[in-house]
């Protein structure tokens, strides 16, 4: 059974910084395709970064680049999401999500959490107070 398990959520101040993890189990790291998606309350589910771990090719959405960063440590089979100078509109509940085998890469739907061939982790909740 996959299971994917974020933490390092919280509330920061605008300008601080957060590290999210995402430690994953029963998914093989070594070639796979790991992304961070967030949900604020009535707003669509919105990917923020990206990374495949075989090759370490990245995206990150136009609102968080140049202020996130993504990584890995297969060793920890864990990703992180590094978030630095954050604003009040990052203010939103993350997830991590692992491609499955049948999964298109990557989807944009409504809500998190609904796409069947994804696996998701619980989230985490980001509160960015101005």
């Amino acid at each position: 059974e996959v299971q994917l398990l974020e933490s390092g959520g919280g509330s920061v101040q605008t300008g601080e910084s957060l590290r999210l993890s995402c430690t994953i189990s029963g998914f093989t790291l070594t070639d796979a395709d790991i992304g961070w998606y967030r949900q604020a309350p009535g707003n669509k589910c919105e990917l923020v970064s990206n990374i495949n771990t075989g090759n370490g090719r990245t995206w990150y959405a136009n609102s968080v680049k140049g202020r996130f960063t993504i990584s890995q440590d297969n060793a920890k089979n864990t990703v992180y999401l590094q978030m630095n100078s954050l604003k009040p509109e990052d203010t939103a509940v993350y997830y991590c999500t692992v491609v499955a085998p049948r999964g298109h890469l990557w989807v944009s739907p409504k809500n998190c959490r609904t796409y069947e061939y994804y696996y998701w982790g619980q989230g985490t909740q980001v509160t960015v107070s101005s």
